[in-house]
């Protein structure tokens, strides 16, 4: 069950809604712990006990671990849980991956089970791992209650899909949030909701349909018009399905009462690979830096070091998007444009104005995106030549009108906070103050984005999951 499809938007969220807001709040984390349980044994009712197991484990390994009285003593806690939800997620997420290249480089045939992947598993244990550390070093306290840590890890509007939530980030919010049972914040959750809905199935999938109709095309049947309509239609498509979600996850938290953090702000219009990664994927940039990055030095290090820093980041961070070379190349992608900018492009893109800063770094990331589309290397490698060889020679390719109107969407949305005025728009749209007038077109947006969201849903025999992966 996704948050796109019909059985959630018709089915599962009404009910759901309905319970929570009649329910006490001593009973509204129940409700939400058992509502993530069978949200996500929808999808895979196998690994809803992989979950429900680490989980327990973890409570009382970081409770025990809390009450150690020395640093060692302590240590040995952080790294057991630290393997354990590492193990796991290597285990699902990474093992075929190893064996599938030892064989290749070494011609061996070691026989491993097919491992289906659970979903949402990097997710989770990102937040699992949060929670040790952050005890760890101090940040928070452990929970008390072993059904409050349940809740955190369950909790179903971020657990396939992110955020990436850390966990001293809600600790508070899951014992007491009753000051955000407000009219404002529902009706803002609302909205913000069916914003994320109609980013994922008006504009994410309507693009969606011409990237593939490009990228199923034979290398021969590619020319330089086609390839980068693909990867322009790809470019789209992964921001507002990514971003889309993020909405519905940060928009439930508030009917709800939590307030989630922001996960993408702008991202095409960043005029620099730096600035790219500080608008793009927020939680997930947050967590390597405070998890990954710092702890391997951060900036306090050699110039060398500090490359070298960058690099290992965005290799894992590549990595964690999916057990596939095209990934890690992804990855190493963008940590090499990350070092240019540390060593002299980064003036440069200072020195020119925004008209040129930003369609550059718009290019790298489109560029970047083909090879993160596409598994196949040979395939990432034609259509990238293919976009700067300039062959206009005739192609199979074809548009149709409704992406050239899509197309015109994601760009007017794409880039609707370049200005300050309209950034600043976009913020009071995502607020939670409304004037009395506001209310009521707040209220009417959303049942109208809703409505048309639903129609699109119905209409059309394409609705991804690109998350499956992660």
């Amino acid at each position: 069950m996704t948050f796109s499809s019909i059985t959630f938007l018709i089915y599962f969220l009404p009910v759901f809604l309905l319970i929570y807001h009649l329910v006490p709040h001593k009973f509204k984390n129940a409700i939400i712990l058992l509502a993530s349980i069978f949200f996500y044994s929808w999808g895979g009712p196998k690994f809803i006990f992989v979950i429900l197991g680490t989980t327990f484990l973890d409570f009382f390994l970081v409770r025990t671990m809390s009450e150690q009285k020395t640093k060692k003593s302590k240590m040995a806690y952080l790294v057991v849980s630290v393997l354990l939800n590492t193990g796991l997620l290597f285990y699902f997420k990474y093992c075929n991956f190893f064996i599938e290249n030892i064989n290749a480089l070494l011609g061996t045939e070691i026989v491993w089970l097919k491992v289906a992947l659970p979903i949402g598993i990097s997710f989770y244990t990102f937040e699992s791992l949060t929670y040790v550390v952050d005890v760890y070093r101090g940040v928070h306290k452990p929970l008390k209650n072993f059904w409050h840590y349940q809740t955190y890890i369950l909790l179903f509007p971020k657990l396939i899909a992110g955020p990436i939530i850390r966990y001293h980030d809600i600790a508070d919010q899951i014992t007491n949030r009753e000051k955000n049972y407000t009219a404002d914040m529902k009706l803002s959750g609302f909205l913000i909701f069916c914003i994320g809905l109609g980013k994922k199935v008006i504009l994410a999938n309507t693009l969606g349909m011409q990237a593939d109709a490009v990228f199923k095309l034979e290398a021969d049947q590619i020319n330089t018009a086609a390839a980068w309509v693909g990867a322009i239609a790809y470019t789209f498509q992964i921001y507002f399905d990514f971003s889309g979600y993020s909405d519905m996850a940060i928009g439930l938290g508030k009917i709800m009462g939590f307030k989630f953090p922001e996960n993408f702000r702008n991202p095409y219009i960043s005029a620099s690979i730096t600035e790219f990664w500080r608008r793009w994927h927020i939680t997930l940039g947050a967590w390597m830096k405070n998890y990954l990055y710092i702890p391997l030095g951060g900036n306090q290090v050699t110039t060398v070091k500090l490359y070298r820093n960058l690099i290992i980041v965005f290799l894992l961070s590549g990595f964690w998007h999916g057990a596939s070379w095209n990934f890690i190349i992804w990855g190493a992608w963008h940590g090499t444009f990350l070092v240019l900018e540390r060593l002299f492009l980064g003036k440069l893109l200072q020195k020119s104005t925004k008209f040129v800063a930003i369609p550059f770094t718009f290019i790298v990331v489109v560029t970047g995106w083909v090879l993160f589309r596409n598994e196949d290397l040979t395939k990432a490698t034609v259509v990238i030549t293919k976009m700067y060889s300039f062959n206009f020679e005739a192609s199979k390719f074809a548009i149709n009108n409704d992406f050239i109107f899509m197309c015109s969407l994601a760009v007017l949305f794409s880039l609707f906070a370049v200005l300050s005025k309209t950034e600043a728009l976009q913020d009071k749209i995502y607020g939670i103050q409304f004037t009395p007038g506001g209310r009521w077109l707040a209220l009417v947006t959303g049942v109208a984005l809703f409505y048309i969201s639903l129609s699109f849903i119905s209409a059309l025999n394409f609705n991804p999951f690109i998350y499956f992966r992660f």
